[in-house]
């Protein structure tokens, strides 16, 4: 079974209360599946966050939990855009020579592309 929350101001904020959070829907074998930014519905202003904050709690997850007990954080794009995932930036830089990727503390690491393929998916 998966859980879909949604982000509200002032009420599940904050990394600690998410972390508490997914560690008990998984002590419940609910798998932390969707984090929604909340909707654009009128008179839910208050309640919404920005999603700079929604960010950093993912981020304050990663590294700290089960990746397992992570959910993927999601904007329902208005007007029928589907679910759009937002995710925290990891990426430094990325050319033809490789990447250089951060990660959850800040350190960096190069990793460098195959000698023979600039990329595999097709244009």
């Amino acid at each position: 079974m998966g859980n879909q929350s949604v982000l509200l101001n002032g009420v599940n904020d904050s990394i600690e209360v998410q972390k508490e959070l997914v560690h008990k829907l998984l002590m419940c074998r609910v798998r932390p599946y969707y984090l929604y930014q909340c909707d654009l519905i009128e008179g839910s202003a208050h309640l919404r966050t920005s999603i700079d904050k929604g960010i950093r709690i993912i981020e304050g997850l990663r590294g700290h939990t089960s990746g397992y007990a992570i959910p993927q954080y999601v904007i329902d794009g208005p007007g029928g855009g589907g679910k759009i995932p937002v995710n925290p930036d990891y990426i430094v830089r990325h050319d033809d020579g490789g990447i250089v990727l951060r990660n959850y503390e800040g350190k960096q690491f190069e990793y460098p592309a195959p000698a023979t393929a600039k990329s595999d998916l097709p244009d």
